[in-house]
C-alpha cells in the first residue's frame, strides 16, 4: 500500500472512530466501534490497489451515513441507559 493510501485509510478510520462515538445511543455507539474496527481488521491484508480504493469509497460513504444516523440520533435523543451511568460507587 502507497503512504499516501495508507495515511488516508488511518484517517478515515479514525475519523469513522470519533463519528461514531458520538452517537447518543450506547447500544448503536459500541456496536459501530466494534463494527468498524472489525471490516478495518478484516481488510488490513488487501494489497490490490483497487480493491483498497473500493473499499476506501465504501467507507466514505459510510462515514456520511454514520453521520446521518448520529444527527438522527441526537434528534431523538433517549436517557442514558444504567450503564452508562458514571457515579462512583459509595464507600
Amino acid at each position: 500500500m502507497a503512504a499516501s493510501s495508507r495515511a488516508q485509510v488511518l484517517d478515515l478510520y479514525r475519523a469513522m472512530l470519533r463519528e461514531s462515538k458520538h452517537f447518543s445511543a450506547y447500544n448503536y455507539r459500541t456496536y459501530a466501534v466494534r463494527r468498524i474496527r472489525d471490516a478495518f481488521r478484516e481488510n488490513k491484508n488487501v494489497k490490490d490497489p483497487v480493491e483498497i480504493q473500493a473499499l476506501v469509497n465504501k467507507a466514505k460513504r459510510d462515514l456520511e451515513i454514520i453521520r446521518r444516523q448520529v444527527h438522527i440520533g441526537q434528534l431523538y435523543s433517549t436517557d442514558k441507559l444504567i450503564i452508562e451511568t458514571q457515579e462512583k460507587p459509595r464507600t
